[in-house]
This record gives C-alpha cells, structure tokens and sequence, in this order.
C-alpha cells in the first residue's frame, strides 16, 4: 500500500506532538524542544482497490495447543523462575542495579539455550568486541574438556555458533535484521538504548521506551519467538521511568544481591507461572554459577552453643525449603520511641511479632530498639518465619540461647497462636537431611491438608506446639 508523507512536530523531551511549530511545548513546558518529524501514513485506496481485509476471529478450540509451548533456556534456576523455561511469544524483562550481572545473565542464557533456531543479541551499550570479550571470559567457546559454569545445549558447538550480534539502539535496523535473520530469542540489552525518529531524537525518554518496546512485542507474538528486555533500576529499586514496560511484558525479573557473591532472580509478574520461586546464583571469574544445594548457603556453622538471639527457620521458596538463620538484638531504645532496623524481614512484620510476645510473655519490648537480620542476605516473606522471629527476640532479650540443631517453622496469629504452614511434612524432611534433630512447628491440620503427616504431641524430636506460650516452654524449659 502506497504511503503519503506528512510532517508534524513532536517534543523530543516528551513525545508530545503539535501540527505546528512552538517555541514551548505545552505538555512538558521545555523551550525550543519541538522537532519536524516525518510522518508515513497510509494512503486511501484507488478506484477498485480493495483495502485491508477485516480482522477475523477464530474458536478457541483451533488453536494450536503447541503455540503455548516452552523452550528451556538450559539454566535451570531461570528455568525455575519463569515457570518451567521460556515461553514462546512472551516478552521478559529483567531488571536490577548495575553490575549485578543482567548482561551475563543473558549472554549465558543464549549461549544454553535449548533450541536450534538462531539467537539475536542486540547491544545497544556494548561495541562488538566489548561482548566476543566478555564470551571468551565467560569460556563460552570452550570445547569439551572446558568448564563452564552453566550447562550448555548438548547438541554439536552448543548454541554459541547460532547467536547473531548487533550492536545498535535504532529500531528500524534492528527491524531490519529481525527480518533477515527470523531468531526464535531476542535479547535487547537494554529498553533504555533504543530509539526511533518516530518518537523523537532522544533515547531512553518515557515514550521511546514504551513505542520501541511495544514494536518488538508485536514482532515476537507474530513470528513465534521470546524476547528479553533488560531495563535499570533507579535507586529506589524500581526499573527506571513508569511501570508501563511492566504492563506491556509477560513477565518481569529482578536481580537482587546480597553482601557477598550471591545473585537472587525473582519474579515480580509471571503470567505463565508463580512468582514464588526464587533462582540463586553466584558471581565468580567465569560469570554466574548455579547454586546446586541453596540449603546450606545462608546457614553458620558454629562450634558449641548458639549465642543468644540466634534461631534457625525452616521457609518455603516456591516450591523448595531453605534453613535460614536469623539474628534478632535488643537493646534499650535512646530516644522516647523504640525503633525497629530490619531490611531482610518486613519491620512491620517484625513489629508485630514483638507485640504478640509482650502481650502474652509479659516480655516487654516496647521500650527496645529490634535490630533483625537474615544470615546469607536473602530476604524473606514468608508467613512461617514467624515463630523463629519470636524465640530469636525472645532469646535476645532474656539472654538465653536456644537450643542447638532445632528448626523452627509457624505462623503467629495475634492472640498467640501458632497456625499451621504449607508443606510442614516437607520442612521436616527438609531439616532431618541437614542434621537438624529436633523440629518446632505446629501441628498439621489434617482436615484442610490431607498430604500433611498427622499430628504429634512431642513424640520423639518433632515437637507440635499450638501457642507461642507453650513454644517458648519446650525451647528454654
């Protein structure tokens, strides 16, 4: 269909668009920041010329059951976050400070991915070299007696042989070569280097990301291909400019980082999975290395007794249990208000459980500063690290040690009550494999869980408590 051109003048700060010419835009109030844009629309169709047909609808029961398909990136901890592998004609973005490794996240992940059609990476930060550099590092190119971190794609050459570069941040070249080459995975490396002169002259700006982004989606639903976004975060932790990217995309990854080498992947928004699981890394010489046995990672190994404040809690991340060990300090707060210092735990949260047990232990923590930390830096949400929060608190307060080799797993409901948990049985395996001997938890409540093992009243070293009262009497009698 032939086209006629037109002009208009757009903002390059916001993308707003005037017929003519001002000296300010009246959107976003900046001087002299209207630019002619060329502007392609379609002609009217001629004399006995038909035009576009009609969209059309088709049953459901038609489709392609296989259009719904996954690939597997070959990563298995990325694997895990998305829900099972990459799925096709979805957009990812991943997001996360700078140099937390989203970079290598991706170039690891094209060079493992299970699929035989070719792999695009497009830099729109990184020359050419700067890559085959940080490839030949990462011992991407390595034959067989080399050893990569990750597993790669058993086929012949794994899948470094198939992955295309373009360095570039225009979308009409990157259009352009999406035609030639057809990949089945793209991976833009980042959201905030793409540009279009339809949108203005200045990338990185709220419209050129959404207009750029909103492109490649469309390209990647029609030709049966997945497409990674890597987009910055601000320093308030949140990708930087609006969450429309966010709506735009299937599915939104965070890499978070603890003190060490550590590197967690969660999933903010995963609409072909859960956004419970967690995927653990660490950052060595040769790029991100799966954490095989996450169960020992945020645990201390110590000669002797605990030292006071000290309580291990069994919690589920996604559909696996982690021992963590978490450290709880009181001391007297040095103002009129006591105040709660926890990053790991939600304060809230924290708050809370000091409340349950002034009410009900006569243990008074409202004049104290709560200091709370997590060993290993993993932050944690869930609801069954509550009854270790409370014997850690407890602990450090009357200075009395728990316990060594007891696991500790519940909820804490306000009139002190300790409410089952999901997958009790599985947290108790779970701390038997790690040499845990002894088990505090609630009973299982075999009527609404039928998988659960049934309640026990203290038979051996499983102890079934059903207030935070009588949990504090078997730990410190």
């Amino acid at each position: 269909m032939k086209k006629q051109r037109t002009f208009i003048f757009k903002c390059s700060a916001c993308g707003h668009e005037e017929p003519k010419w001002l000296g300010r835009c009246p959107e976003c109030g900046d001087w002299n920041t209207l630019i002619e844009t060329a502007v392609s629309r379609p002609a009217a169709p001629g004399p006995g010329v038909k035009g576009n047909s009609p969209p059309r609808s088709i049953p459901l029961s038609a489709v392609d059951p296989q259009e719904g398909g996954r690939v597997g990136s070959g990563i298995p901890e990325l694997d895990r976050v998305l829900g099972g592998g990459i799925m096709k004609r979805s957009a990812i973005l991943v997001g996360g400070e700078p140099g937390i490794g989203k970079s290598t996240l991706l170039l690891q992940a094209a060079a493992a991915a299970e699929t035989r059609g070719r792999i695009l990476y497009i830099s729109g930060e990184e020359s050419v070299g700067q890559v085959r550099m940080r490839a030949d590092r990462l011992g991407l190119f390595e034959g067989e007696g080399g050893d990569p971190p990750l597993k790669r794609n058993s086929s012949p050459g794994g899948n470094i042989s198939r992955i295309e570069l373009c360095c570039t941040g225009k979308l009409e070249d990157i259009e352009t070569i999406l035609e030639a080459v057809k990949p089945v995975i793209i991976m833009v490396d980042s959201a905030q280097t793409l540009h279009t002169a339809e949108v203005g002259v200045v990338p990185g700006t709220v419209n050129q990301m959404k207009y750029c982004a909103y492109e490649l989606i469309s390209w990647v639903k029609e030709h049966d291909a997945a497409l990674f976004l890597v987009a910055h975060v601000t320093k308030e932790g949140i990708i930087s400019g609006p969450k429309t990217l966010e709506h735009m995309v299937d599915t939104v990854l965070y890499f978070e980082q603890n003190d060490g080498d550590c590197r967690f992947l969660r999933a903010a928004k995963n609409r072909f999975g859960s956004v419970d699981e967690i995927g653990i890394f660490t950052m060595g010489e040769r790029g991100l290395s799966v954490v095989e046995d996450p169960s020992l990672l945020f645990l201390i190994h110590r000669e002797g007794e605990l030292p006071p404040g000290v309580a291990t809690a069994a919690v589920l991340e996604g559909s696996r249990t982690l021992l963590v060990e978490i450290q709880a300090l009181t001391v007297p707060a040095k103002g009129s208000m006591s105040r709660v210092f926890s990053d790991r735990i939600d304060s809230a949260r924290v708050s809370r459980v000091a409340a349950t047990l002034e009410k009900h232990l006569k243990l008074r923590l409202s004049d104290q500063d709560l200091y709370i930390n997590v060993a290993g830096g993993i932050r944690i949400a869930e609801v069954g690290v509550e009854l270790a929060l409370g014997c850690a608190l407890y602990s450090a307060k009357t200075g009395l040690s728990l316990p060594g080799r007891v696991a500790i797993a519940g909820e804490l409901s306000l009139a002190g009550e300790v409410r089952p948990v999901r997958r009790l049985g599985g947290r108790i395996k779970t701390s038997r494999s790690l040499g845990f001997d002894t088990f505090l938890g609630p009973a299982a409540d075999t009527q609404d869980r039928p998988n659960e093992p049934p309640p026990v009243k203290e038979t051996g070293k499983t102890i079934a408590t059903g207030d935070l009262k009588s949990a504090i009497k078997a730990l410190f009698s």
